[in-house]
């Protein structure tokens, strides 16, 4: 069967363009159409569409507000479209707050284009988001098991040693859309003021919207958190945020360091986490933990791999707590992870990790 899709926006032209570019495929049925918020929220529940198309500036209800109400009464997939300036980040990012799965930047002029390319990424981002759980929500996490202590080393002399835990000189985690930008959130705000380790973060995001994104988890958290620009040194509870369109590597010099380099065109992801978790493998070889958490795709395998060889620690976000599982699925089916955790544990065993 057809996925299902409703289209909102409340331009004519952007919703016709819409709807002819998924009603060509066979795998999309466009069951209806609404001009504003509370029109979406009323088609919502009166066509149960599989996946919702959501502009965020409309009169009535705004995008921000009916994403709110949908997820309230009848949770769907929801792919924003936002502006690429930082307004359009803030707004963005609080739309994901409120429970859409993902955002793809409204651009007229593209959308406007007869172009193969566009279609092609119009549809898969659909086809994606309809295949997410409902409206991202995610499963509670079990009750996390206890531990147990590492145990000593008895030598064949009965004499005890404790056994050493190796110093995380850094910790690297990376994630995409799809889940990607909420995660890193809650993770980020469950680690204490005082964080002994400095921290690379790297999220798929269009350039306009990392430093918005930087802010916002930096007005939240204990934790420092900016937009990394090129020599910033890397800092015992400093995250430094990949910068969109660009790469960031992890450099030993100056005490450790990261450098900012423009996006090569031959890397799909700009930013790269294989680039900046391949960079730290060289860096501090058997000192990173790495996380890969929920998002599309499949980059940060070859990186975490690369950690892995150099003896670092490498965790993946648990399939039932992705928005979706690409990226963590991709370095567990390499046999790359040495845990699986629940996103509700992943702070807290980086805490207990690291501290």
């Amino acid at each position: 069967m057809p996925v299902k899709v409703l289209v909102v926006d409340d331009s004519g032209f952007f919703r016709r363009r819409l709807v002819e570019i998924f009603s060509a495929d066979p795998r999309l049925q466009v069951v209806g159409t609404a001009n504003n918020g509370q029109e979406a929220v009323d088609k919502v529940q009166s066509l149960s569409p599989d996946v919702v198309t959501m502009d965020y500036e409309m009169p009535v209800l705004d995008g921000i507000s009916a994403v709110a109400n949908i997820m309230k009464l009848k949770p769907t997939p929801v792919l924003m479209f936002s502006s690429l300036t930082h307004e359009g980040a803030r707004v963005t990012l609080d739309a994901l707050e409120a429970g859409a799965v993902d955002f793809m930047p409204k651009n007229f002029e593209d959308i406007s284009r007869d172009s193969a390319v566009v279609k092609h990424t119009l549809v898969d981002r659909v086809l994606t988001v309809a295949r997410t759980r409902v409206g991202g929500q995610i499963k509670a996490a079990p009750v996390a098991k206890r531990r147990e202590a590492p145990k000593p080393i008895v030598t064949d002399r009965g004499v005890i040693i404790p056994r050493a835990r190796k110093k995380v000189s850094l910790v690297a985690i990376g994630t995409s859309t799809g889940g990607g930008p909420m995660a890193l959130q809650a993770v980020l705000t469950k680690l204490p003021k005082g964080f002994p380790a400095p921290l690379v973060l790297v999220q798929h995001m269009p350039a306009a919207f990392t430093h918005a994104f930087a802010e916002r988890l930096n007005n939240i958290c204990q934790i420092t958190v900016k937009e990394a620009v090129d020599g910033d040194k890397l800092q015992p509870g400093v995250a430094l945020l990949a910068p969109g369109g660009k790469q960031m590597m992890v450099d030993p010099r100056n005490g450790g360091c990261v450098r900012i380099l423009e996006g090569d065109e031959r890397l799909n992801y700009k930013p790269s986490v294989d680039v900046t978790f391949g960079s730290a493998s060289k860096c501090y070889p058997g000192k990173v933990l790495s996380i890969i958490m929920t998002g599309m795709g499949a980059d940060g395998r070859e990186g975490t791999r690369m950690l892995k060889a150099s003896g670092s620690k490498v965790w993946v976000q648990s399939e039932d707590s992705c928005v979706i599982y690409g990226m963590p699925q991709a370095v567990e089916k390499a046999g790359l992870a040495d845990d699986v955790l629940h996103l509700d544990h992943i702070g807290e065993r980086i805490v207990k990790e690291v501290c």
